[in-house]
């Protein structure tokens, strides 16, 4: 199997859906975030806070093309990975792409649960992350949709869920154990 990259929006399930196949199958399972905070021994929140979005993003691509280089892994992108420095090219040629899309009701209702942790809307109210998201899914879907398949990710609310995507997910790339 090649590298496949999961993609979309924070919140669509990217980590929770790349674990649950993970521990299905064996195959290996990184989130580009947890590589970078280990890779540099702080937080992405860390970094934003000291360094900010630019240096950021040149220490994503740096990470990117590192597991980039990798057979047989699952790569969980950070939600902005493919709008910059080229990574969607990037990943396109390395791989396999897949966008997780989910309705933007279960991207807030998931926003509003994990926002403290993600530095791009920690400080937002409410009303301000319905907007956010509405503005950044715009400015953001012309990368998203470059990716070679497509996968619906609203359905990750309960162990059942996850397990039937899982099932669903394996057979959309064509997974054979």
């Amino acid at each position: 199997m090649d590298t496949t990259f999961l993609i979309g929006y924070m919140g669509s399930g990217k980590t929770t859906l790349g674990r649950a196949v993970a521990a299905r199958t064996g195959i290996r399972f990184i989130d580009l975030d947890d590589y970078i905070e280990e890779r540099e021994g702080c937080t992405i929140r860390e970094i934003f806070a000291s360094r900010g979005e630019e240096a950021f993003r040149a220490l994503e691509r740096e990470a990117l093309a590192e597991v980039s280089a990798l057979t047989d892994t699952l790569v969980a992108c950070g939600g902005g990975t493919p709008c910059f420095s080229g990574n969607m090219e990037l990943m396109n040629s390395r791989g396999t792409t897949v966008y997780l899309t989910a309705p933007h009701s279960s991207l807030l209702s998931r926003l509003k649960e994990g926002r403290a942790k993600r530095p791009l809307i920690a400080s937002l109210s409410d009303a301000e992350l319905d907007t956010f998201i509405t503005d950044q899914m715009s400015w953001r879907h012309p990368y998203y949709s470059q990716a070679t398949l497509t996968f619906d990710s609203s359905r990750l609310e309960s162990l059942d869920q996850v397990d039937r995507s899982v099932d669903e997910f394996l057979k959309l790339i064509g997974y054979d154990s």
